[in-house]
């Protein structure tokens, strides 16, 4: 008889995890499947957000940019820091640490909470059953009364650029690498393309990246995308656009890339190492037999409906799994939703107010509308912009690159979209999702008292300017 559950979680991400224990917390019978291995070939919770996306990126960014700030920023603060050098190797092993404690902090949360970790790989059979692969190879057939499959997503690959060693890497081979590539190449102007490309070039890498199309970062609002294109220039990454590579080839130690520019010429660079981030894909091969009822998309999704559940209605998909961005937030409400949905309460996501971030320096984050897109719904809307060199906060602490940007509607002057690019934007954008989640208006935010001296005030500044009505700078004629 198979082992039975309330429900089974198939992937231990931050949107399975999540609904795991939340599951538990609820009176569910769960248990949780991951096949990430870790430290000493345990299960390795936390997907590849914790394991080698989100945090140890973030730990290395944070380490990069604080090595750069004592390089280049202290002595404007009057700190004489001479002879500045980094370890390498023990930034690394910090990474690790982080990685690590956190990882073991989630099966500490399943224990507390009651959940079964299984360790192997889980796939949807049909009808109530899951078959489970230790593991050791051993499989076994589960039961469930309810499924949430929470696969995830890995890096696309391209025929153009196989992975080879340490020469030719996806995201999780960047994460990892023991010494500064002189020429660093990086095919992909995205979000992942660019915190990595900002790692390594603090640290002393000539980075270039190739980016096909003629824009980038098309999610992001025009205006910001603008800014930010400038600012990482100024940093130092070199950002060809409209760079369709066509091969590469390894001599020796060195990757030789072909590419085509915008007038259709080709040309070659030559790279010590060269990082492929070209967007990611969901992890779904394994996750479904052939003909158990859940349907996929044209594009390989999990076709799911506003709540997450499948076209089998015992059975949810989360993450990035399942249309949308591919965001560890996202993936975590998605999955406390399904769990509430499965307990019968009447829980959904709004999409509307989900932000988006950038962990560059300085950091770019919105939420809502761009202008484009505003544009495109032939929605009526008015604009307010605030520079951070016009905060005091900001200038004070030597951080005062970007702006916020705020848009309005013209006819219910509730916010449509918040858009930053400078210090503690996603803290930032947070207040503004704060206030849309609650349909709050530009006048809403005007007639709040922010803090002063805080970088927040720009936030404020720019809710005022979009009525005409800033203080700290001139307000357009009209």
């Amino acid at each position: 008889m198979a082992d039975q559950f309330d429900l089974i979680v198939i992937g231990g991400g931050p949107g399975g995890y999540a609904a795991a224990i939340k599951a538990s917390q609820l009176g569910m019978k769960t248990a949780c499947i991951e096949k990430r291995a870790g430290d000493k070939n345990q299960i390795a919770l936390g997907g590849t957000c914790l394991n080698v996306g989100c945090i140890p990126s973030k730990a290395l960014l944070d380490s990069s940019h604080k090595y750069v700030e004592a390089k280049k920023s202290f002595a404007d603060h009057g700190i004489n820091a001479e002879k500045i050098s980094f370890d390498l190797a023990k930034m690394q092993q910090r990474k690790t640490d982080i990685v690590k404690q956190l990882t073991q902090g989630i099966s500490g949360l399943f224990k507390a909470n009651g959940v079964t970790p299984l360790f192997g790989t889980g796939t949807y059979l049909g009808g109530n059953n899951v078959l489970f692969t230790a593991s050791n190879g051993e499989t076994s057939t589960l039961e469930a009364k309810h499924i949430i499959l929470a696969g995830g997503s890995e890096p696309i690959q391209i025929p153009v650029a196989p992975l080879q060693g340490d020469r030719i890497v996806d995201s999780t081979g960047a994460l990892a690498f023991n010494e500064v590539p002189k020429r660093l190449g990086i095919i992909g102007a995205g979000v992942i393309g660019l915190e990595l490309g900002s790692v390594w070039s603090r640290l002393g890498a000539e980075v270039t990246m190739l980016e096909a199309q003629p824009t980038f970062l098309p999610m992001a609002d025009v205006q910001i995308v603008r800014e930010a294109h400038k600012i990482l220039q100024q940093q130092g990454l070199n950002i060809k656009l409209g760079a369709r590579v066509t091969g590469t080839e390894i001599k020796g130690k060195t990757v030789i890339v072909t590419y085509s520019d915008a007038k259709n010429d080709e040309l070659k660079l030559e790279f010590d190492k060269v990082i492929v981030c070209v967007g990611r894909r969901p992890s779904t091969e394994s996750l479904l037999k052939a003909g158990c009822g859940v349907n996929l998309d044209e594009r390989g999704f999990i076709h799911v409906n506003n709540f997450c559940q499948t076209t089998v209605p015992h059975v949810y998909a989360i993450g990035d799994s399942v249309r949308g961005p591919m965001l560890a937030h996202k993936s975590t409400e998605e999955g406390l939703m399904a769990v509430e949905r499965i307990a019968g309460h009447a829980v959904q996501v709004n999409y509307d107010t989900i932000a988006s971030v950038i962990y560059t320096h300085p950091e770019v984050a919105w939420v809502g509308l761009t202008e484009q897109a505003a544009k495109a719904r032939g929605e009526a809307f008015k604009v307010g912009t605030f520079p951070f060199m016009a905060s005091g906060r900001a200038l004070a602490s030597g951080d005062s690159q970007g702006l916020v940007k705020v848009i309005a509607s013209e006819k219910t002057d509730r916010l449509l979209g918040v858009h930053v690019i400078g210090p503690s934007a996603t803290e930032i954008v947070m207040q503004a999702v704060v206030a849309m989640e609650f349909g709050a208006s530009a006048e809403d935010l005007q007639l709040m008292t922010f803090a002063h001296p805080s970088v927040s005030e720009a936030l404020h500044e720019a809710v005022l300017a979009a009525d005409n009505k800033a203080i700290h700078i001139p307000n357009k004629k009209r």
